[in-house]
This record gives structure tokens, C-alpha cells and sequence, in this order.
């Protein structure tokens, strides 16, 4: 792995905080001048360390406001099995992310539903089609105590 200097890791939390900044006001925040700040963003950009941009939106206004965290157990585990699961789940809109877990579930799927009757429908008719899975268990979140898009940069 790359070893980033402290110039580089300075553009990425400057990033986390606000991608929309330009070329010019990233360069004056970390104090260097527009083309070798943009040289380096580019770089990395290219080599993965920045993924994408994304706007965080506001899921109380737009009417997505019930979030529960499911645990999903499937019947049995194998490779055929954990890729059809997988597939399944990236056509599913409700769940915003997905994470293959060790312990007694085998997935953790963060849903997002304007309210307990539409996580209800959810669970029925989506979950409830894929034949392999076995259990679920759903944790309904009460208040967002904190939230970080960025990773910890030290």
C-alpha cells in the first residue's frame, strides 16, 4: 500500500468535510497552490483512495424517515448461495447498504422505508421471496446519534 504524505491525507479530510469545493478553494485550504493540488486529487482519484462524490441528502424530507437495521440468516452458506442472496439484494431500493457478517447472522442490511407499514411490505414481499433465507431479525432506529460519511484520517 501507498504511503499518502501529509499534503495528500490534508485534501482528503478537507474532501470528506466538502467535495464541492473547487480546485482554487481546496488548494487555499491546504495551503499549496491550484496545480498541484489538482495533480494530486487526480492521483488520487486514480489510484482509489477517493471512490465518488456523493451528495448526502435528507431522508426525513423525502419521506424515507424509518430506519431499521436487519439481520439476515440464511437457510445454509456456501458461495452459490451468498452470490444469488447478493444479486438479489443490489436490485432492492430499500436497502441503502449491505455487509456479509461472521456470528449468528450472515448479513447486516441497513433499510430505509417511509414507515412501518411500507418496512412491513418490504419484509413480506422482498425478503420474504428469497427462498435461502432462513431468519430475520430487525432493529428499529429511534434516533441517529451519530452519523460520519468520512473515514478517520489521523
Amino acid at each position: 500500500m501507498e504511503k499518502l504524505d501529509e499534503t495528500d491525507l490534508q485534501i482528503l479530510r478537507t474532501l470528506q468535510r466538502n467535495a464541492k469545493l473547487t480546485t482554487k478553494e481546496l488548494a487555499e485550504a491546504v495551503n499549496l497552490s491550484p496545480t498541484p493540488v489538482f495533480e494530486r486529487q487526480k492521483r488520487l482519484e486514480r489510484k482509489g483512495y477517493i471512490r465518488k462524490y456523493v451528495a448526502v441528502l435528507d431522508p426525513e424530507k423525502l419521506g424515507q424517515g424509518l430506519l431499521v437495521f436487519c439481520k439476515v440468516k440464511l437457510k445454509q452458506i456456501n458461495h452459490e448461495l451468498a452470490d444469488a442472496f447478493t444479486r438479489r439484494i443490489m436490485h432492492i431500493p430499500e436497502v441503502t447498504e449491505c455487509y456479509n457478517t461472521s456470528g449468528a447472522y450472515d448479513y447486516l442490511l441497513k433499510v430505509r422505508a417511509m414507515d412501518m407499514k411500507q418496512y412491513q411490505e418490504f419484509v413480506l414481499t422482498k425478503l420474504g421471496d428469497i427462498e435461502t433465507v432462513a431468519s430475520i431479525e430487525s432493529t428499529f432506529v429511534m434516533s441517529e446519534v451519530k452519523q460520519i460519511y468520512g473515514i478517520n484520517l489521523l
